[in-house]
């Protein structure tokens, strides 16, 4: 049988493949930008800002689901270009049974000690009780967010990225509808955007079980089997995913405490609005890398240097032309991206709409920095990306937030991501220089 990953890509068809992964990142970007959406224009700003004072608690999850997704992902698809498929079958069997098992245990943990966990993040008694109630049910659905994260990859090395896009589609659309029920007609409030959200991850979680139990076209659920030098491999290689989203929660903090110190919780509200900007136009980046990941591994994995080479090609090539377009509109449109969450009238708007400007450039550096990490995972070399995603993500993030506001005040905090993607540019552009024989990518 012929492995769709075996074939010849040219400039086209590797976008063409890739695209359904790229839609499909940014519907599922929109879960939590739809909730704040509804949530700041009919609840109030003060629940949004507490939608963001509980993420870095589900950025946690998010990280160990895409660890695991990745790093095993580029395992079974270099198994699939080495010609072992039914090994591939138990690794992914194992890491499915393994996200179960985490999620559950997550979810049980976390609402137990949901009020603890706010308070230690920020929640003030303002808004305490809506950071619980978001909390909760997030942390309660943990096992579907992991499935649906992991079946998005998994989809890709079946072959199939088109279905995951249908499942992450149909769940975005049943997100935003039910949003709408729940916090307008129902005046359920915050906690509707929590139910509407995690009804979202239960769309491609489940169907993507009843798939890989029934389908027989390159993976599907076998006896499990992950040795547990494979399971560290796993958890070494997608390591950079998981450094990117847990130091996503810790910076998220690190704002969330700076800007109620310069503006309140409106100054929180206004870094929830660039951050939902951020996480939308990333997702791009984060979509394609992730759709080009298993053809690079496989390829990787029987030795074609050549289509390597193409593939890389064409992967810098669009993200650089993608990363100039992505800048010129958040330069151009920002102002209409703040009004979707804050009246014009409000400081909230004047605070989102003055700090994107700053912020967006960001967006000139980010799209090559994401590109790299995942070239490195789906090489299997963990060690690279990870650094790369740690100092990009992390270190220098947070050595800018100490830095550059007591120099500029409030406008320090908006220029702290872009200095920090700057610098991760030039990083990744040696390590790709440095590697570019060693792997023969270039």
């Amino acid at each position: 049988m012929s492995y769709s990953l075996s074939k010849k890509f040219t400039f086209g068809s590797l976008l063409v493949f890739a695209l359904p992964t790229t839609i499909m990142m940014m519907v599922m970007s929109l879960y939590t930008i739809i909730d704040g959406v509804f949530v700041s224009r009919f609840v109030s700003t003060n629940a949004l800002s507490a939608i963001n004072i509980v993420y870095p608690a589900i950025n946690i999850v998010l990280g160990i689901s895409v660890m695991l997704a990745t790093g095993s992902n580029a395992i079974v698809a270099r198994k699939m270009g080495e010609g072992r498929p039914e090994s591939a079958r138990k690794t992914f069997t194992a890491i499915v049974l393994l996200n179960l098992l985490i999620g559950a245990a997550i979810g049980i943990v976390g609402n137990i000690f949901a009020v603890p966990l706010a308070r230690m993040l920020g929640a003030s008694d303002l808004i305490l009780a809506d950071c619980v109630t978001y909390l909760r049910w997030q942390i309660g659905f943990s096992p579907a967010l992991m499935l649906q994260l992991l079946f998005q990859s998994y989809f890709i090395t079946e072959g199939r990225p088109g279905t995951g896009l249908f499942l992450t589609i149909l769940a975005g659309v049943a997100n935003a509808v039910l949003d709408y029920v729940f916090i307008i007609p129902l005046q359920m409030g915050i906690a509707g955007a929590a139910i509407a959200t995690v009804v979202g991850y239960m769309i491609p979680a489940t169907a993507g079980l009843i798939y890989f139990a029934v389908s027989r076209k390159s993976l599907w659920f076998v006896k499990p089997k992950l040795p547990a030098a494979e399971l560290a491999d796993s958890c070494i290689n997608g390591s950079s995913e998981m450094v990117t989203n847990l130091s996503s929660g810790i910076i998220t903090f690190l704002f969330n405490q700076l800007l109620i110190r310069y503006a309140g919780e409106d100054g929180v509200a206004a870094i929830t609005i660039i951050q939902y900007a951020q996480f939308l136009l990333n997702a791009l980046f984060m979509g394609f890398s992730q759709g080009v990941s298993p053809v690079i591994s496989y390829n990787h994995g029987s030795g074609n240097h050549g289509q390597l080479k193409q593939i890389f090609k064409t992967s810098v090539i669009f993200t650089c032309i993608t990363s100039v377009c992505i800048f010129a509109f958040a330069q151009l449109a920002g102002d209409l991206v703040v009004t979707v969450f804050a009246r014009p009238e409000t400081s909230v708007y004047e605070l989102a709409s003055r700090g994107l400007a700053i912020f967006s450039v960001c967006f000139l550096f980010s799209g090559i920095n994401t590109f790299s990490s995942a070239l490195f995972t789906a090489l299997s070399d963990g060690k690279i990306s990870a650094i790369i995603s740690f100092m990009r993500t992390f270190g220098m993030i947070v050595t800018s937030l100490l830095i550059l506001p007591s120099l500029f005040g409030i406008n320090g905090v908006w220029m702290a991501v872009p200095a920090a993607e700057l610098f991760g540019m030039i990083m990744c552009l040696h390590y790709i220089r440095k590697y570019r024989g060693v792997y023969h990518f270039q």
